[in-house]
């Protein structure tokens, strides 16, 4: 019983990434142009989720602050989710609404990109961040999944969403970090390929 559980989960990822193999490639090379046309540019990416997308955000963020896989230059990202005293303190004096909003307005320039991860694109946390961040003209990019939520309607033209084909927690998680693998595969090959 416990064996074909195992099988099913495997079984169930397998046929969710050949589907996404499918479904996601253009946009994410979008998405990987848009990214390295920001680093070239001197600007920094924001990126936030909640749950196991902050941790998503934070593995993102440290393969572009150390490296991917080979040793190369740091380049600028930070993860508005990682510092717990900040959030809690915005959480508690604010709403938790704006614990990334209030992020995006103070340190945000013009050509930054907001990389946003969500399971199913209507936290109101992430809703504001991306507001936030349309205001300042900052272009998105959006890992999403279900029906892409609200977050998905606030996406203008020049914004991308990468839309994981599941409505399982687990897949759509399993779906975004492959996704920040390609992402960070991609930037490295365009920006360093020397290396």
């Amino acid at each position: 019983m416990i064996n074909e559980k195992i099988h099913a989960h495997f079984a169930e990822s397998i046929q969710t990434k050949i589907v996404a193999a499918e479904a996601l490639p253009e946009s994410i090379e979008r998405a990987a142009f848009a990214l390295t046309e920001a680093l070239i540019r001197g600007n920094k990416i924001l990126v936030c989720g909640n749950g196991g997308a902050a941790a998503l955000a934070q593995i993102f963020s440290s393969h572009l602050l150390n490296k991917y896989e080979t040793d190369r230059p740091s380049l600028p990202a930070i993860a508005i989710t990682a510092d717990s005293a900040l959030v809690s303190a915005i959480a508690t004096d604010s709403h938790f609404d704006q614990i990334y909003a209030k992020q995006i307005s103070a340190i945000a320039q013009d050509g930054d990109v907001l990389l946003v991860i969500s399971h199913g694109g209507n936290s109101r946390n992430m809703i504001k961040a991306v507001e936030t961040a349309l205001s300042r003209s900052l272009q998105i990019i959006a890992l999403n999944g279900v029906d892409g939520g609200e977050l998905a309607g606030l996406l203008g033209s020049e914004d991308i969403e990468i839309r994981a084909p599941s409505d399982k927690g687990p897949r759509i998680e399993e779906i975004h970090l492959l996704v920040i693998n390609c992402l960070s595969d991609l930037i490295d090959q365009q920006l360093f390929p020397q290396y």
